[in-house]
């Protein structure tokens, strides 16, 4: 578990409520996942495991954005979105073999209430377009053997005045590398591009509905994401809705 410098945490402990705001509210509301895979074949609740194998490319993402996957990278986390103004995607993790890439899992998930951007700006309510480095995680429990540096932090728990179902959002947090610090705790309040451009985008777990523009999947998904995404494999997130990642 890493401990962050005491004057990054009281920082990060006094945007609390703020950051985490970014991640979830408690007008979310909460509705029943969806059936069908935004990215072709059923959805499902927790993992599947596939048999699609030897891809060339990350399969649904055009020229745009899978020219931005670092070539050094052999893990992508891609995020199907349903639409650009729907909530509803699918996370799907491929790893690279040599020189093809494998569909080693794939969940149901969430993403901004109200959609997708390519102009995320803050409270917007809607997800991120792009590709984006994966470096760091954390939540409220502890470290469950994950291979990026792990912040365990109750700064992270989700307010109680929030609705109960959102009350375990963030009990494991993979920090989404827009608009914050590299190699800092997930819930840091260092915003790059300014405090207007948004910031504190995650995956984190699901409570049904859509979010303030993170991404959610339920709690095996995160398990698995933080005992297999590694650090020395490159591993970023390709996301957005189906439109956008097809340019």
């Amino acid at each position: 578990m890493r401990i962050a410098g005491a004057v990054r945490v009281a920082a990060a402990v006094a945007a609390c409520g703020v950051l985490l705001t970014s991640c979830g509210s408690s007008d979310d509301g909460a509705g029943a996942e969806g059936k069908q895979d935004g990215a072709g074949g059923n959805r499902a609740k927790g993992a599947e495991a596939s048999a699609t194998t030897d891809l060339k490319r990350i399969p649904d993402v055009g020229d745009g954005l899978q020219n931005k996957i670092p070539k050094g990278s052999r893990q992508v986390v891609a995020v199907y979105g349903e639409g650009v103004d729907s909530a509803k995607s699918t996370v799907v993790l491929y790893t690279k073999s040599g020189s093809t890439w494998d569909k080693t899992r794939s969940w149901a998930a969430h993403n901004g209430k109200k959609g997708w951007t390519t102009a995320h700006h803050e409270n917007d309510k809607r997800s991120p377009v792009g590709v984006f480095t994966l470096t760091d995680a954390g939540g409220v429990l502890a470290d469950p053997g994950a291979k990026f540096p792990y912040t365990r932090s109750a700064s992270m728990q989700a307010p109680h005045y929030w609705a109960k179902s959102h009350w375990h959002d963030f009990d494991y947090v993979v920090a989404i590398d827009y608009n914050r610090a590299k190699g800092t705790p997930p819930n840091d309040p260092t915003r790059p591009q300014g405090q207007s451009k948004g910031g504190s985008i995650w995956l984190h777990m699901d409570h049904g509905s859509g979010t303030s523009g993170c991404v959610s999947l339920s709690k095996p998904g995160m398990e698995y994401l933080l005992k297999n995404l590694d650090p020395k494999q490159r591993p970023v997130v390709v996301m957005g809705d189906k439109a956008n990642l097809e340019k």
